[in-house]
């Protein structure tokens, strides 16, 4: 249950010692410097006023990148695409996926929460109810978690208010793939009832995370997220290193022709930043100065 969140929606915090957020990387012949973020979609867009050095970083940055240019993702042809992704092939439902009373379970949860039938939804990939059933709980049970108002949106928003130049360090279709398409239908069924099977759980591991994240205190964080609970509710051989760690050296590559076309500023999940596969490691290995803004 403690890694359903970060599993499904790119929000698991893998964090190291450091009680910092914010990132300037110089050298390796850059010009000037360019900075990385590490942002968490279940805490309120007040948190940027806490972050060291953010406003220096906005100031400095040319252009702003992050996983996704995020007006894409409201694009007709983006919806589109999507549509291909969340419905099940073939004969399988979601009847299909679950035992009577898993499926009973899940019922009375999309009922209670999505205002739903779930015979409605009976041809939707679980990964999809998940997503929605999260926000819903979100929305009941953290105080100012608006989906509306995100870190990554509002960077890139300021952007495009300042004329800067927006990036993306992957495409949207391919966030699609890894969330759609990566885990089987039978697994995200199964994450899906992890999830609603003990909500009050999910949400205190969620509180939990944010608290320590909005108090950067990112070594305590690192420790919540490495702890397992020795079920199926945990993540599989695989699943964490498709999420995360490939993705980091996929970026990886991209990162340096960004930065020495110009100033940037690298929005990315903080899950991203720390470990041996972390973004902040990968750049030093490259030759980079990678320090905490102050």
């Amino acid at each position: 249950m403690k890694k359903i969140l970060g599993i499904l929606f790119f929000i698991s915090i893998t964090l190291n010692a450091n009680a910092q957020l914010l990132w300037k990387i110089s050298g390796n012949g850059q010009e000037k410097p360019s900075y990385i973020i590490g942002t968490h979609h279940m805490i309120p867009l007040s948190i940027k006023d806490s972050i060291a050095g953010l406003p220096e970083a906005m100031e400095n940055s040319s252009q702003v990148y992050g996983e996704v240019i995020m007006s894409e993702m409201m694009s007709p042809e983006f919806m589109q695409t999507m549509q291909q992704y969340i419905v099940m092939p073939g004969d399988t439902t979601l009847q299909t996926l679950f035992t009577p009373e898993q499926y009973e379970v899940i019922s009375k949860a999309v009922k209670e929460n999505l205002m739903a039938d779930i015979a409605m939804l009976a041809k939707i990939k679980p990964v999809l109810i998940t997503q929605q059933l999260t926000l819903m709980f979100c929305m009941k049970h953290l105080g100012g978690f608006n989906p509306q108002e995100q870190l990554d949106g509002y960077f890139q928003q300021q952007a495009i208010q300042n004329g800067k130049k927006v990036g993306g360090l992957e495409t949207p279709q391919s966030q699609l793939e890894i969330l759609f398409n990566g885990p089987t239908l039978q697994r995200q069924a199964n994450l899906l009832y992890c999830l609603v099977s003990d909500i009050d759980k999910a949400m205190d591991q969620t509180k939990r995370m944010n608290e320590l994240y909005k108090a950067q205190k990112l070594d305590e964080l690192l420790k919540l997220m490495e702890e397992r609970d020795g079920n199926s509710c945990d993540p599989l051989p695989g699943e964490m290193e498709a999420l995360m760690d490939n993705r980091n050296k996929a970026w990886i590559e991209k990162m340096p022709a960004i930065m020495k076309d110009a100033s940037t500023l690298f929005v990315v999940g903080a899950g991203h930043l720390p470990g041996t596969n972390g973004v902040l490691n990968l750049l030093k290995q490259q030759g980079y100065t990678v320090e905490p803004m102050k």
